[in-house]
């Protein structure tokens, strides 16, 4: 009898602890499928302002605050601009001083929590730019999705497209430059995005799905007088732009790509982010099979790493440094197909914010990418 029990009481424990594995690994893959637009990444550390003064901010130190470059910096009801580190100012060691761009709204105070974040501009292209734009609702397959287009004299348009934990609101770091070079910018948000339709089970589908948006926004453009469009995605809007040059009827119609951080396999960027969630290792399986079973994603699927299908040229922006997509995939599909991907490598630069690492740098990569595509 005691045998009896103590099996009884063993399996009970293992089919408990079975099920507690299962809700963690679907707790785990929450972090990519339900990564909120606007909201930072679980990878982004949470800082805190030490304190302000003319033209400086004073925040936690961290791999993070030491990036070159200019980030937005956003807080529960507050965003600002920040530039370089400011070696020369004085400071406690466990601080960092970088120079205070602008306050765009909201205040910072000293003990404020804040992140940085690729969108250096909040609001839409007239009042952050001073670009003229018309708000565009294109009819997507689930509902109407919001779209900015700032209108310029070329037919070949931008259709730009962001990503995990960022809004439309990225393009805004282009667009200017984009602007100057005379070339329409089409800035979409996609199912899930505030103002857009929910997918139908209330998930992110990394690019599986969402691509079909972007289908239909290179169908408005072409119907409003593009000849033809390049489609720039950063992070998961990348995976959208490789899918909707796979697999769209308007694919002939795409003259190339412009991929910034693309997420080329979806199961190493869940990894990172439910493991950047201080999800234990022995549950990361668990948290890729949920998300498997969940989203309807396909085991083992890459977007494309050997470029089997790519047929128009490609501009990667990526760097080793990138904790959310491995760089190493986007450096093996530019080895693979030389002749059609360039890959512009941005050294300390997190995900999805290789403009903000060096931006001079970057725009002259695009330009000389851009202008014979025009």
């Amino acid at each position: 009898m005691r045998t009896v029990t103590a099996t009884a009481t063993a399996v009970t424990a293992a089919l408990a602890t079975g099920a507690a594995s299962i809700v963690a690994g679907r707790l785990a893959s929450d972090a990519a499928l339900k990564a909120p637009a606007g909201r930072p990444l679980p990878t982004e550390p949470r800082l805190t302002v030490h304190g302000t003064a003319a033209g400086q901010i004073t925040l936690t130190r961290h791999l993070a605050t030491l990036r070159p470059g200019r980030y937005g910096l956003a807080g529960d009801g507050s965003h600002a601009v920040v530039g370089p580190v400011l070696d020369s100012a004085r400071h406690p060691a466990d601080t960092v001083v970088r120079r205070l761009e602008r306050v765009t709204h909201g205040t910072l105070r000293p003990g404020d929590k804040v992140w940085l974040t690729p969108n250096l501009y909040v609001g839409d292209p007239r009042t952050a730019l001073g670009l003229d734009h018309a708000d565009a609702g294109i009819p997507g397959e689930l509902g109407p999705l919001p779209a900015w287009f700032v209108p310029s004299s070329r037919d070949t348009w931008v259709i730009a497209v962001h990503g995990l934990g960022t809004t439309r609101e990225q393009a805004m770091n282009v667009m200017g430059f984009l602007h100057r070079l005379h070339v329409p910018v089409l800035a979409l948000a996609y199912r899930g995005d505030l103002g857009a339709p929910r997918s139908p089970d209330g998930l992110n589908h990394l690019g599986e799905t969402e691509w079909r948006d972007l289908d239909a926004a290179i169908r408005h453009a072409l119907r409003y007088g593009a000849r033809q469009v390049v489609l720039l995605g950063w992070s998961t809007g990348a995976t959208m732009a490789l899918r909707a040059a796979e697999y769209s009827g308007l694919r002939d119609r795409i003259a190339g790509l412009v991929l910034d951080s693309p997420v080329l396999s979806w199961e190493a960027t869940l990894r990172s982010l439910a493991a950047a969630r201080h999800t234990p290792g022995p549950l990361l399986p668990l948290a890729v099979r949920a998300a498997q079973g969940r989203a309807g994603l396909r085991a083992g699927r890459v977007a494309d790493p050997e470029g089997d299908h790519l047929a128009v040229p490609a501009l990667i922006f990526h760097g080793p440094d990138d904790t959310v997509a491995p760089w190493r995939l986007s450096r093996r599909l530019a080895d693979t197909r030389p002749r059609l991907v360039r890959l512009h490598t941005v050294r300390q630069a997190p995900h999805a914010a290789m403009w903000n690492a060096a931006p001079d740098a970057y725009e002259e990569a695009l330009r000389r990418f851009l202008t014979p595509l025009m």
